[in-house]
């Protein structure tokens, strides 16, 4: 499987990058494949980890935006150790993402598509 990094299309997500880096913690983003909003939860400078109410199961989903490799996907561990309905979680999660404990999941994860609004 193939490692999915799309930083040298750097110049032409420069825009948007810049959007992001200009959003903050409790801002709306919306992603082109999606029809929901997330909030972003918790942002650093190459990483935001945003969620949105899955109201059938009555829990949240997540996804975690890289800024450097331009993807955006879920954690890369098998069994999670976050709950992103929890904000302490949340941070303990961009903390590890930072530290290099954890990654973005190379299997499970697509090329950023976010929607400028």
């Amino acid at each position: 499987m193939a490692y999915k990094d799309y930083s040298h299309l750097k110049d032409e997500y420069n825009t948007i990058i810049n959007y992001c880096n200009n959003l903050k913690v409790g801002d709306k983003i919306k992603f082109k494949s999606e029809k929901q909003r997330y909030t972003i939860n918790a942002k650093s400078d190459r990483y935001l980890i945003c969620t949105k109410p899955f109201n059938p199961k009555k829990t949240y989903l997540y996804t975690i935006i890289d800024l450097k490799r331009l993807i955006r996907g879920t954690n890369n561990m098998v069994f999670n150790l976050y709950d992103y309905e929890v904000q302490e979680d949340i941070d303990q999660c961009l903390i590890d993402l930072e530290s290099d404990k954890i990654e973005v999941s190379h299997r499970h994860c697509i090329q950023l598509d976010v929607k400028m609004l």
